[in-house]
């Protein structure tokens, strides 16, 4: 009998290729005896193996090809040919300090291409896969200072370098030197990749729940994030982690001016009740161990500190010039949560 199928190379193989020989053997067998009914059954199965180890592997292509075909050329910039990959292990040897960054939202791969013009410096594109939306803007949040560009779902233009986020995707824009033509090709290089980008995604759900200017909140002040050193970066609190932060929580960290003074605000949300009830209790202990059992105290420099413990929430006011106005943030804040005061 002429053979139907062929041994599949290493790189064919799936879980199922090591059926196909058992399933023409059940043929040849069962031809011989007359068997019409097992014939039947064997082809119905070996349609099966087949039809399941198609789409096993099509899902494994669609995996491991890029889902963003970035662009070739931009503003008479062009592609060097060359693209460097990196996933969470490799991402260090293209940058050593920073990746910690990046692997605390999520990170999941980046794509690096250089974009080259005679008589003007390079462009270099960088396309993160954050796994999520909300990742994608916790990294443009942690260093949001600029105007924004217009590009994407969130930017920032300035110093020769653009940043923005589209869905689960943060890109990053930026040249080797200056140049009367290199902002400009940056700009449309920008809005060239957030064209490709298809998909948009929504912001983290309690970014929206922080008070806004009408309690004086700083024009691009929110930071979301999801790990204690970051959060120590972009306000310090303490070495430890007296706050219980995990990457199962989420903390949204916003500034405030009252009374001419900076006010902090934070807003973490835990897995559930008694994780913010065992983070509260932590955090009064360690920093406001002279609170005698209320929520506020103040601080060495004279300035107040309130703390709210409500449900999974844990919601934490620093440096406010009054306790009043410390209050005044938190009952803006409760009122946003889920179900109200």
């Amino acid at each position: 009998m002429e053979k139907l199928w062929r041994v599949p190379t290493r790189e064919e193989k799936t879980p199922f290729h090591f059926q196909v020989p058992k399933m023409i053997r059940c043929i040849e067998r069962n031809i011989h005896m007359g068997i019409d009914k097992k014939i039947w059954t064997c082809w119905v199965i070996m349609a099966w193996v087949f039809t399941v180890a198609e789409i096993v592997e099509g899902e494994g292509k669609g995996k491991m090809n890029p889902e963003i075909s970035l662009p070739a050329e931009a503003a008479g910039w062009k592609w060097d040919g060359k693209e460097m990959k990196y996933d969470s292990k490799s991402v260090f040897q293209y940058m050593n300090g920073a990746a910690e960054l990046y692997l605390a939202y999520g990170f999941q791969n980046l794509r690096v291409r250089r974009f080259e013009k005679s008589n003007q410096p390079p462009l270099t594109l960088e396309l993160y896969d954050m796994a999520s939306s909300e990742n994608a803007y916790g990294v443009f949040s942690f260093e949001h200072q600029d105007e924004s560009a217009g590009v994407g779902q969130g930017s920032e233009f300035g110093g020769g370098w653009l940043r923005f986020w589209k869905g689960k995707y943060f890109v990053s824009i930026y040249a080797d030197g200056e140049g009367v033509e290199v902002e400009s090709a940056i700009l449309t290089m920008g809005r060239t990749v957030a064209g490709l980008i298809q998909k948009t995604g929504p912001e983290p759900k309690w970014v929206a729940l922080i008070p806004g200017k009408d309690l004086g909140q700083v024009d691009r002040s929110i930071r979301y994030l999801k790990s204690h050193v970051l959060l120590n970066q972009r306000f310090f609190i303490a070495h430890k982690n007296i706050l219980n932060l995990s990457p199962r929580t989420e903390a949204v960290l916003a500034q405030y001016t009252r009374e001419k003074q900076k006010v902090h605000l934070l807003l973490i949300r835990y897995p559930g009740v008694k994780e913010a009830k065992d983070a509260y209790q932590s955090f009064m202990g360690a920093y406001l161990p002279d609170a005698g059992g209320k929520d506020r105290a103040k601080t060495e420099d004279q300035k107040w500190t309130l703390a709210r413990e409500k449900g999974e929430v844990v919601i934490v006011v620093f440096g406010a010039p009054t306790a009043a106005d410390a209050e005044a943030l938190i009952k803006a804040t409760e009122e946003k949560l889920p179900g109200g005061r």
